[in-house]
């Protein structure tokens, strides 16, 4: 394992788990390769939070405030309350702005198309201007997202970020609109998005967080908005390093066939790579504060004899800089080894067989509920048999109980389920919603190979 950081800077950490053998012929190399920052100050241009001109965060509270967030009239005055809770808890210095959000995106504070800096004054003027939100109008996420991006680069900041809330389907702009405004802010800003109640799109909320690296969740009870936009703010002023990318180098000949982030949830990033010079590609990973991620790196090696050995990948965290070049952070090696010995080449890693089953227990609820939705009994039961089976088995106990509101356990060993007759709307989407939050394991091998 290799280091780069300096004192006084985040300090980021790379362990590779793998079984680094394969067979005569074989080429997939598998790993998991997890990821630990700790500690805070400057980093090449991306400084922690000390206040100064250009380096503190940037924050943009976006609030639905579509007609339909009158009824019940609690939901907007729950939406009202959350909204002031997030902007208390906003860090001296961070500069923010709060968007209403209808069929257009309105400025309500500081407006004049500039940011605030957060201080005593300007908290409790943002807290009144929130007082006087209003419900009425459509839903045009996009135009949010776009106001959002707008005021976040209008200036410099070490690290920026989005929080949404919505309450409805996104009625008043096309898919393509939505898209559209989604690349825009890709790599600009990272987001986490709320649903409120159960008439939105879970789709719609949990596509917004995967494109801007951020969370998705759902908040049936808006009662609840209050703490959960609290414990989200609070994780968006621990944000210390932005636009941290996975740098993955591959050897002539060897290509990578996937990247994803299997915890603290499942995300794909495999077609968001960019070049990173010869041979290398940069995945994005988005801000980073005291924390640690799991990816899981396929790659596919050419084929060779018994005893060759070669590297197959050196997985690096970098954050890109401006010129073109790059800051290390840490680096780690992903290695292939050809045995005869198939007791050896078909052990599965512990690591990489708990997220192989993590992501096939996320794809099967989501399969089995769209079977659910689409009259398919016999499909959805067969998929969310499994799930309840892989659930069981990865010692996923919070989804297996959403599981449970869903369908009746059976046998959760064999995955012999039945379907509910009747299901909570909220219980339905707060499963499709969380489907992807994945369980780690907690019992690693002793010593990961890495990089050095």
């Amino acid at each position: 394992m290799a280091n780069f950081a300096k004192p006084d800077v985040p300090r980021f950490a790379v362990e590779v788990y793998q079984n680094e053998f394969l067979p005569e012929g074989g080429q997939d190399v598998n790993a998991i390769v997890t990821v630990t920052a700790t500690g805070g100050g400057t980093l090449g241009g991306l400084p922690a939070h000390d206040g100064a001109p250009g380096t503190a965060s940037a924050v943009a509270l976006m609030v639905d405030c579509s007609g339909s967030m009158d009824h019940p009239s609690s939901k907007m005055r729950h939406a009202r309350d959350a909204t002031r809770t997030a902007v208390s808890a906003l860090r001296d210095g961070t500069r923010f702005a709060v968007i209403a959000g209808t069929h257009v995106a309105r400025e309500v504070y500081p407006g004049g198309g500039r940011l605030a800096t957060a201080d005593d004054r300007t908290r409790e003027e943002a807290r009144e201007a929130v007082l006087r939100l209003r419900a009425g109008g459509g839903t045009a996420i996009g135009s949010w997202l776009r106001l959002a991006e707008q005021l976040l680069t209008s200036e410099p900041a070490g690290v920026r970020h989005g929080i949404l809330l919505t309450d409805g389907r996104n009625e008043h702009e096309t898919p393509e609109e939505l898209r559209a405004a989604l690349d825009l802010c890709a790599g600009r800003f990272t987001c986490d998005a709320r649903g409120v109640g159960t008439d939105w799109e879970v789709k719609e909320v949990t596509g917004i967080a995967t494109s801007l690296l951020g969370s998705a969740d759902i908040v049936a009870d808006p009662a609840g908005l209050a703490p959960d936009f609290g414990r989200m703010m609070e994780a968006a002023m621990g944000k210390e390093v932005a636009d941290v990318a996975l740098r993955l180098w591959t050897p002539q000949g060897a290509e990578v066939t996937f990247v994803k982030q299997v915890a603290p949830s499942v995300h794909d990033l495999t077609a968001r790579r960019s070049a990173a010079g010869p041979r290398a590609g940069d995945y994005p990973t988005g801000s980073w504060g005291d924390e640690s991620r799991d990816y899981h790196v396929c790659v596919r090696v050419p084929a060779a004899d018994v005893g060759r050995e070669m590297l197959a990948a050196r997985v690096s965290l970098v954050v890109p800089q401006p010129d073109g070049g790059a800051t290390p952070l840490a680096q780690g090696l992903v290695r292939a080894v050809w045995t005869d010995d198939t007791a050896v080449s078909t052990s599965l890693n512990p690591q990489v067989a708990h997220y192989t089953g993590q992501a096939e227990l996320a794809q099967a609820i989501q399969d089995g509920l769209a079977a659910r939705k689409a009259g398919d009994v016999d499909g959805a039961t067969a998929k969310l048999g499994r799930a309840v089976q892989l659930a069981g088995a990865s010692g996923h106990a919070d989804t297996a109980k959403l599981l449970a509101k869903v369908v009746d356990v059976i046998d959760e060993a064999n995955g012999t389920v039945r379907l509910k007759a009747r299901v909570e709307d909220a219980d339905e989407m707060t499963l499709d919603t969380r489907s992807t939050k994945t369980a780690r394991l907690h019992h690693r091998p002793p010593a990961p190979r890495s990089g050095t």
